[in-house]
């Protein structure tokens, strides 16, 4: 790490980039699923097994919020205008777009296209953010298996219904 890097952790100026990045990541993330809250269509659909209850679902996404935020912080610190840094991005917006596809156009089908790609940009992430930040690469890991939970989930209510 250079010195450049070490400091910039440390200054007073990088944490209010970091509150930014959480402030976006958890906000957006969140007025996201108020606003796409699953209601009856989604009560009444058939679902299998393993579906979680809906109470999971937000302690876990901030959780992952946190996560990818930071990921993305840390990233961005290194070498913003990196290919990891536009894979984080995109990640992000289709993200942000899986639930309005899934809950509110009830389109399940384009809706696993959608997080099928999010898990394989993850995947990407993962192996461009590990050659300069190994934490924003393990920060990443835990999303990849809620997302591909959330893959299996998807799929699984597409068939059923």
């Amino acid at each position: 790490m250079t010195h450049v890097q070490t400091t910039l952790h440390k200054s007073p100026q990088n944490w209010f980039v970091l509150a930014g990045f959480l402030v976006l990541v958890i906000g957006a993330g969140s007025l996201i699923g108020i606003a796409t809250a699953p209601a009856e269509w989604y009560a009444g659909l058939a679902k299998p097994p393993f579906n979680p209850p809906n109470w999971i679902f937000a302690p876990v996404w901030t959780f992952l919020y946190i996560c990818i935020a930071i990921a993305g912080w840390r990233i961005w610190n290194r070498s913003p205008d990196s290919r990891a840094m536009k894979i984080w991005i995109g990640q992000l917006v289709l993200n942000w777009l899986w639930s309005p596809v899934f809950f509110t156009l009830h389109l399940l089908w384009p809706a696993a296209v959608v997080i099928l790609t999010i898990a394989a940009l993850i995947v990407w992430f993962i192996v461009e953010a590990g050659k300069k930040d190994r934490i924003a690469a393990v920060l990443f890991v835990p999303y990849l298996a809620w997302v591909s939970f959330a893959s299996l989930l998807n799929i699984s209510i597409a068939i059923l219904n």
